[in-house]
């Protein structure tokens, strides 16, 4: 299997203009215009029966198989509900694809359900699909009928694992997985995920190993299935994450939300290196830490665009990356004291975002509180009435606060001396 990946492409000086077009074109020759030719292999055809009793994996793994030969086809699954008592793997170029053509929500039972059993008890065994190079999973609702609604839930493997490059979700539902979906365990470079509805228990989605650009947008990841005040609850907010970003060189990430876990956004590093995200109208909601960054890549970094936030951002102090907040909205749950800690050796910028409902625990916690590294705050709205805005240590190497709104008075703490520059702050009521 042949991955290519940007960095290829940049040290190839032959690569022209001219021969660009030409493969361009010749690939839609190919497509047709994107359309899809054929009518695709049926599952029930296979001999699936979708009545939620009968086992219908073998019927499935034949379908695929049989797609795989072809050279890649699309493999249909109608209406119905299909045990899937062991696993299945999705080959090159091969789409499994149900009746859905846009984001569900509470649709187990419902259009085209896969009903998953097989790895009950062992979170590292393996995941119920594996998607090839090429590979997508599409329209689909997967349904895990013997977890349960408990602190702990029962651990399952991860529901799907790409493995290759150009792996794709497209409009899909994963009801209840204890972990969803993971592209980073193996290779998973230009991934793309589009339309994924979940309530992922303990790990939403993994991306890592990305030596390209990976695409993941139209995420809603929320507690429609095992409430929120129960028992599920209480697990992942105490210990479940979102979004988990490892190494990709260069990660875009649209309207992407969740809510009720206790880590939305972790950005790490891993043997295969940190990340470079930018993240536009993203969001965590109702969680003690919103975005956690432990490392991200010292050229480029993480960017937040249009975000919101409820409640901590956190840069570590294993951090060396710049990390950055564009017109982006925080406030607080009764935990909140600050809306930011920030470590390490990279620089975090906020610039037009809004700060509200902080020192809820201690009323003179500072919104953001800077022990090292570098900090910019500018044209940001404090708007809690007296409260503590800022605390910037000796630690911090460089800082530069100017042109923000502060309510009631002016309390910005500096004990980095010349090295922080405030000024030109405007005090209102």
């Amino acid at each position: 299997m042949r991955r290519f990946s940007r960095r290829k492409i940049l040290g190839a000086a032959a690569f022209g203009a001219a021969g660009i077009g030409v493969a361009a074109g010749s690939k839609a020759a190919e497509q047709g215009g994107g359309g899809r030719s054929g009518g695709g292999l049926d599952v029930r055809d296979f001999g699936a029966v979708g009545d939620g009793k009968t086992d219908d994996t073998d019927a499935f793994r034949s379908a695929l198989k049989a797609a795989g030969d072809a050279g890649g086809d699309v493999v249909l699954v109608p209406r119905g509900n299909y045990l899937i008592g062991g696993t299945l793997d999705v080959p090159e170029h091969v789409t499994l694809e149900g009746v859905f053509r846009a984001p569900t929500a509470r649709t187990q039972n419902c259009g085209t359900t896969l009903l998953a059993v097989a790895g009950a008890g062992k979170a590292d065994g393996q995941p119920f699909i594996t998607l090839r190079q090429n590979g997508t999973l599409r329209g689909l609702t997967v349904f895990y009928p013997e977890q349960k609604q408990a602190n702990p839930p029962t651990p399952y493997p991860w529901t799907v694992r790409g493995t290759g490059d150009n792996c794709s979700l497209v409009d899909v539902l994963l009801v209840n997985p204890y972990q969803a979906v993971d592209f980073g365990t193996q290779p998973a470079g230009r991934h793309f995920i589009r339309g994924l509805y979940a309530q992922a228990l303990y790990r939403g989605i993994f991306i890592d190993q990305c030596y390209d650009v990976g695409r993941v947008e139209d995420v809603h990841l929320w507690p429609f299935w095992g409430g929120w005040e129960g028992e599920l609850g209480k697990f992942t907010r105490g210990e479940g994450v979102a979004f988990i970003i490892g190494r990709t060189d260069w990660e875009y990430m649209f309207n992407c939300f969740c809510i009720g876990y206790k880590v939305g956004f972790q950005f790490i590093k891993t043997k295969a290196g940190s990340p470079n995200a930018v993240l536009t109208q993203c969001g965590s909601d109702i969680g003690p830490v919103a975005v956690r960054v432990e490392s991200v890549q010292d050229h480029a970094g993480v960017s937040f665009v249009n975000g919101q936030f409820m409640a901590g951002v956190e840069v570590l102090e294993s951090n060396r990356g710049p990390v950055k907040f564009t017109a982006c909205g925080f406030w607080g749950i009764p935990t909140t004291d600050n809306h930011a800690v920030l470590a390490g050796r990279g620089h975090t910028t906020f610039n037009g975002c809004h700060f509200v409902g902080w020192g809820r625990k201690a009323s003179d916690a500072p919104c953001i509180h800077a022990r090292s590294g570098g900090l910019t705050v500018t044209a940001c709205d404090f708007a809690e009435r007296g409260k503590v805005q800022m605390v910037i240590e000796p630690g911090v190497d460089a800082a530069v606060v100017y042109g923000n709104r502060l309510r009631g008075e002016a309390r910005i703490t500096n004990l980095a001396g010349d090295r922080a520059q405030v000024a030109l702050n405007c005090v209102s009521d």
